[in-house]
């Protein structure tokens, strides 16, 4: 394998001799690009669980980077961290770079790549495959995602606008877990608090922070929606 390390320098040696690397610290190995007329869309998630500002190179990809950020399990993904090398059939050198590497709140890892159903080519199969098969050899997980579903993507687009820690402020988030100890509707519960103009910010950060639960994979987050202290909306 091949990657940069936190301290910039560029690394190289076996997976089973490196797979203690912080990894969610790596630099990315592929620059990503952005040009006129570019069919996908490359930029920068400011991931809030991390403090970090994570690159990604499609629409499909910023919705993944935005759901791990919203995953309370997850403190830090690192995009773009290695090459995996290997001999392919008659002994063709082949590599690939996975999307993201991601580190979870117990010190387990997973690789993920993003790539829509559809536009699995057969070369993008056996690559998926064997970083999976390179990943469980070293105690890693291994996820290859297509698209976020369209009314969880909508609602996290949403909650993440208020996922900087600007939006936490302590009374009003205590208040809030109070009202909300039972299943309420989200603005009667609001209005108990206070005016909603200045609520509603926090209520949405504690949604985003999943301190706070609505069912946001069924139906779109609205003055309607039940709310109450959680541990998850998956």
């Amino acid at each position: 394998m091949a990657y940069v390390g936190s301290d910039g320098v560029r690394q190289r040696g076996p997976l089973t001799l490196r797979w203690s690397v912080p990894f969610e610290r790596a630099g990315a190995v592929r620059r990503f690009t952005s040009r006129q007329g570019q069919r996908s869309f490359s930029g920068l998630w400011y991931f809030a669980s991390s403090g970090d500002h994570v690159g990604y190179e499609s629409w499909l990809e910023r919705d993944r980077l935005m759901a791990l950020d919203a995953d309370p399990d997850v403190v830090a993904v690192a995009s773009q961290p290695f090459w995996l090398c290997w001999d392919g059939p008659g002994e063709r050198p082949l590599r690939h770079a996975p999307d993201f590497f991601v580190r979870r709140r117990d010190g387990t890892a997973v690789v993920v790549d993003v790539r829509a159903d559809d536009r699995i080519r057969p070369n993008d199969a056996v690559k998926f495959a064997a970083t999976a098969r390179a990943c469980g050899a070293v105690g890693w997980g291994y996820e290859r995602v297509g698209a976020l579903d369209s009314v969880l993507a909508a609602n996290l687009r949403w909650l993440s606008g208020h996922r900087h820690q600007r939006y936490h402020q302590p009374d009003r988030a205590d208040r809030l877990r109070q009202v909300f100890a039972r299943p309420t509707v989200l603005m009667e519960g609001v209005t108990v608090v206070a005016d909603p103009l200045g609520v509603l910010p926090v209520l949405f950060h504690l949604l985003w922070r999943r301190e706070l639960q609505a069912d946001l994979r069924s139906e779109p987050l609205s003055e309607n929606s039940l709310v109450r202290v959680a541990g998850g909306f998956r």
